[in-house]
């Protein structure tokens, strides 16, 4: 059996990896990967990690381009993949503009979808943007979903998808947060002049769409916090968009306990979760992976569709307001039993073991249709 493994950025890499290492494990498997370059370096790392070289590497994009841009030429390309190479099922994971196109794409080839990462929601079409719309238009074509929780299960139910087709497995990232922990290589030494044991380790990233009218009062809230408290040291890979580096360049001050720097490879990241006191962040990942080293979250955005992260007390939903922001990470750092209590809070998303749950899927699933 052939199934095509579509992806474009480096969390689609750091969750399709798993899945791909333990499939090439089945003599009766063949995955092929197709890495259409959304984040060719960042990518390429995370790949190298589990030793996955594409069968496939696209160079789609282009500087500045748009979302639909880099549909419209993804469309086309993977088409023509998927026609020659003829595989039996096409997975993609989340909720990209290389999800949508691939899943588009298979579907007009009627080549079934599985998709991974299935169910989460907000329900508001632009929040966040475009990737509530992707991942509610994949559902729609999709054949069969990998929820990561008992939430998103519901949350495709009441869209009337049939139960038979939701898989609650989990979520693979924290599989591949396992895996570099094990097998990764050392982290960059440069970090390690960072990281100050007598300090508290704030790590920071933003780069969501949706938030750069707001990006300005996410920094000053991180301006006031480093002038306010003198025990923490923030350290910020700077995401590439230009759009995100010239907020920065406008809105956040310079300060020696303020480390902006180029992003860095996935296992170093996760290095930096292993020494974090706190995360402030607007990404979708992070928010599944620091409570994986409990690490509590402040999630800079004005919802989320992880909400069992919220429920379960391991991320606190601040907003992007300057002062609602600054109220969050007030009471984390100043209220020790609040912040013990995020910090001990289980994760919701997973054990390691989701890979192992949808290869065994994809066994049955041959199996029956042989």
């Amino acid at each position: 059996m052939k199934a095509a493994f579509i992806l474009g950025t480096r969390p689609e890499g750091i969750k399709l990896a798993p899945i791909i290492s333990k499939l090439r494990q089945e003599r009766d498997f063949t995955p092929l990967v197709i890495h259409t370059g959304q984040h060719t370096e960042l990518l390429d790392d995370v790949l190298n990690i589990f030793s996955i070289q594409p069968d496939y590497q696209l160079s789609l994009m282009k500087p500045n381009q748009s979302a639909e841009q880099v549909i419209a030429a993804a469309i086309p390309v993977i088409a023509d993949i998927l026609k020659a190479e003829k595989p039996d099922m096409v997975a993609v994971v989340g909720d990209t503009a290389t999800t949508f196109a691939a899943a588009f794409t298979a579907f007009h080839l009627q080549i079934p979808v599985m998709h991974i990462e299935a169910g989460l929601r907000t329900y508001d079409p632009y929040t966040p943007f475009p990737e509530e719309m992707y991942r509610q238009l994949v559902t729609r074509i999709a054949a069969v979903h990998f929820a990561p929780t008992e939430q998103n299960k519901q949350n495709l139910l009441q869209e009337n998808i049939d139960e038979s087709n939701i898989h609650v497995v989990g979520n693979p990232v924290i599989d591949a947060l396992f895996y570099i922990q094990n097998h990764a290589p050392s982290p960059l030494k440069e970090l390690e002049h960072m990281i100050n044991a007598e300090r508290k380790l704030i790590l920071l990233t933003t780069h969501r769409r949706e938030n750069m009218k707001s990006m300005r009062y996410i920094y000053e809230a991180i301006n006031e916090m480093i002038n306010r408290y003198d025990d923490v040291e923030v350290i910020f890979p700077v995401h590439p968009n230009p759009n995100v580096r010239n907020q920065v360049r406008s809105f956040l001050n310079a300060h020696n306990r303020l480390h902006m720097i180029d992003p860095v490879d996935y296992a170093s990241f996760t290095h930096l979760y292993s020494h974090a006191y706190l995360v402030i962040t607007d990404s979708g990942g992070i928010q599944e992976e620091a409570p994986a080293f409990d690490v509590p979250v402040v999630v800079t955005r004005s919802s989320t569709e992880r909400t069992e992260g919220v429920e379960a007390g391991t991320l606190i939903l601040a907003g992007t307001e300057k002062q609602t922001i600054m109220k969050a990470i007030d009471t984390l750092l100043t209220v020790e039993s609040y912040y013990q209590r995020a910090a001990a809070a289980a994760n919701p998303y997973g054990d390691g073991r989701t890979s192992e749950r949808i290869v065994k899927w994809l066994k049955e699933y041959k199996a029956a249709n042989n």
